[in-house]
């Protein structure tokens, strides 16, 4: 039996994501046994970034207005400087990150991706880590910003960037595992 059997995660990104920070957490949260969809505001496929230049794209399993956090376990948030930066702006994609931490459900972030946290109000009062460049904008929202790998409170996962990914992903997995989480409304 697999870890994440009968588990199913949502990944939310749109074009602009970090290639690796959408990729690795995907195929390795399948190869623990979760079901994964990507989710995204737009149909069809999304493009990533990869060093200087787009990378590849990825299928789009689900549209935003098409997906339900009831219907998932935990949400992954890949960063990359324009996937987040686009998101943070998009009131459906604010209202699905809340819904997931109004649950009680896991929400993991990587990168640039705690910009996310920060515009739903989930950031105050947690400890943190994410791209050292957006270190002020985590703890002006009220966190607690922390140099480490990994950092999960209260099933809010963060990570800094791709050479965190093994951790992030163990962490994500060690936390679907344990299972919802009691918070108090963002």
């Amino acid at each position: 039996m697999a870890l994440l059997d009968n588990k199913t995660i949502a990944v939310l990104a749109t074009h602009g994501f970090e290639q690796s920070e959408l990729e690795r957490p995907l195929h390795g949260l399948r190869e623990a046994g979760a079901t994964v969809h990507v989710i995204a505001p737009e149909d069809g496929e999304i493009r990533g970034w990869s060093g200087n230049d787009w990378g590849n794209p990825v299928k789009v399993d689900r549209t935003l207005g098409d997906a339900k956090a009831d219907d998932y376990n935990a949400l992954v948030l890949p960063g990359g400087q324009i996937n987040p930066d686009l998101l943070r702006v998009n009131a459906d994609a604010l209202h699905f990150i809340r819904e997931f931490y109004r649950n009680g459900k896991v929400i993991a972030a990587v990168c640039h991706a705690p910009w996310l946290l920060v515009e739903t109000g989930i950031a105050e009062g947690r400890t943190m880590t994410s791209y050292h460049s957006i270190k002020t904008d985590v703890a002006n929202a009220g966190a607690t910003w922390v140099d480490e790998a990994v950092v999960a409170d209260n099933g809010i996962v963060t990570s800094r960037n791709p050479g965190d990914l093994d951790k992030f992903v163990e962490k994500i997995i060690e936390e679907v595992r344990e299972g919802r989480h009691q918070r108090s409304a963002a």
